[in-house]
């Protein structure tokens, strides 16, 4: 490989090249700040992805709740995989932990709610102003919301 590859020419080959300096111990010929500037966006990748999966998962447990007549098996579905994705997630990362907080639950719950109202043409005030469901609630394979 070229000794001479930029993260700006050729970012696949500028990551590669970097760990196998990484792991020849030749610190002082990386790219440091970009190096930084990777590991920085990955966390910040793991987070968005987390928030995703929950907002998902949230719309799908309203819908659950508040249209019972149209339960179905994908929304089962939907919901059994956004939980094992967050499983995996919070298992790869456990520091991702904290973002499941009530209040960013309540954050992520409001775009949700938002999501689930043109999705499922209902309208707003018959939600709850905050997340009714606890964090172990979301993250039960089991559990399901009542009508």
């Amino acid at each position: 490989m070229n000794d001479n590859v930029t993260y700006e020419a050729d970012f696949a080959a500028w990551a590669l090249h970097s760990a196998r300096l990484l792991r020849e111990g030749k610190l002082s010929q990386l790219d440091i700040e970009h190096v930084a500037e990777e590991l920085e966006g990955m966390g910040a990748s793991e987070r968005r992805e987390l928030l995703n999966r929950l907002q998902v998962l949230l719309v799908h447990l309203l819908k659950y709740q508040f249209q019972p007549e149209r339960r179905g098996k994908s929304w089962l579905l939907t919901m059994n995989h956004q939980r094992t994705a967050i499983e995996r997630l919070l298992e790869q990362s456990p520091s991702l932990q904290r973002l499941l907080d009530p209040v960013t639950l309540n954050r992520v719950y409001e775009k949700a709610v938002r999501d689930a109202v043109i999705e499922a043409d209902l309208d707003r005030h018959l939600f709850p102003v905050t997340c009714p469901y606890g964090r172990a609630e979301i993250l039960d394979a089991d559990w399901l919301p009542d009508a």
